[in-house]
């Protein structure tokens, strides 16, 4: 019972959201930015795909007043769990996808390992992922190349362009599981918005809390098939969120651009009046 409370007493600091059949959907909202400013609530929400979305949990989003749901998952991705809408909510397909980048490429043989199915299925992937020798090495590279690589960085410069010209209007972004790609938007985002490196990590590893159950299953089935701590770590990476990991992308940006806000001004576009209308607009 104890743990139980001091779980709801987590959850109530993370703003997860009141809804059932959503995973890791979560409202930036409430986090401190300085002194004397925190993130308006309500604003600024973060999730897994809606696929599962039950009639309350779209009704409760509907009464946020969405006005933009953003997807990050490729046309593969989304095979048998497409989003739901959301009645008033424009959907905008951003797929960010890192398939070309050099620590994604495939051989023939890991091609067919990763056979495409009718329905796209995460479990199955990541069940065949952690015996595959290219998968360990995208595991590892996974938030340096979402931050780096040319194709990702066009379409989450192009996300932040679309959250400055959105408006005064509540957005919501995800990706497949709302961690890795959302994360990485989600901090860019706080960033932005001028939260310090420990609110981004934070942000970012609420994520291992909300699926712990799940990476323990999997942890104990990737094991009774015969891996080791090198496969366990992929399934630690591709179901749960890296914090390690991501905290060497972060360094990494730090050291190459001077600052994350420095990589915000640069390679993603953005200027010092996008900065300013982002925190007067999402800031109180």
């Amino acid at each position: 019972m104890s743990e139980m409370l001091n779980f709801r007493k987590r959850v109530e600091v993370w703003q997860l959201l009141p809804v059932k059949g959503i995973v890791n959907a979560r409202d930036l909202g409430g986090y401190a930015i300085g002194a004397d400013a925190h993130v308006r609530k309500g604003m600024l929400i973060r999730s897994a795909h809606l696929a599962y979305a039950t009639r309350a949990d779209l009704a409760y989003l509907e009464d946020l007043k969405l006005a933009k749901v953003v997807d990050f998952r490729t046309e593969h991705e989304k095979q048998g769990v497409e989003d739901k809408p959301i009645n008033g909510a424009e959907y905008i397909s951003l797929p960010l996808d890192a398939s070309g980048s050099e620590a994604a490429k495939a051989s023939d043989d890991e091609r067919h390992i990763f056979a495409r199915h009718k329905r796209f299925d995460m479990k199955k992937v990541i069940m065949k992922a952690a015996f595959n020798d290219r998968a360990k090495i995208i595991a590892r590279n996974l938030y340096p190349t979402i931050l780096t690589f040319p194709a990702c960085m066009r379409q989450m410069a192009a996300f932040l362009r679309l959250v400055v010209d959105a408006g005064d209007v509540p957005i919501l972004f995800h990706c497949t599981q709302g961690k890795d790609r959302t994360g990485i938007a989600s901090a860019l985002l706080l960033a932005a918005l001028g939260a310090d490196r420990d609110t981004i990590v934070h942000d970012f590893d609420v994520t291992n809390q909300i699926y712990a159950r799940d990476v323990r299953k999997f942890t104990r089935r990737v094991r009774l098939f015969g891996g080791h701590d090198e496969e366990v770590a992929v399934v630690k990476s591709f179901i749960g969120a890296n914090k390690e990991n991501f905290i060497k992308a972060l360094d990494s940006i730090e050291q190459q651009y001077g600052s994350l806000k420095a990589y915000l001004l640069g390679p993603m576009s953005l200027t010092e009046q996008d900065l300013q209308t982002l925190r007067s607009r999402y800031l109180a």
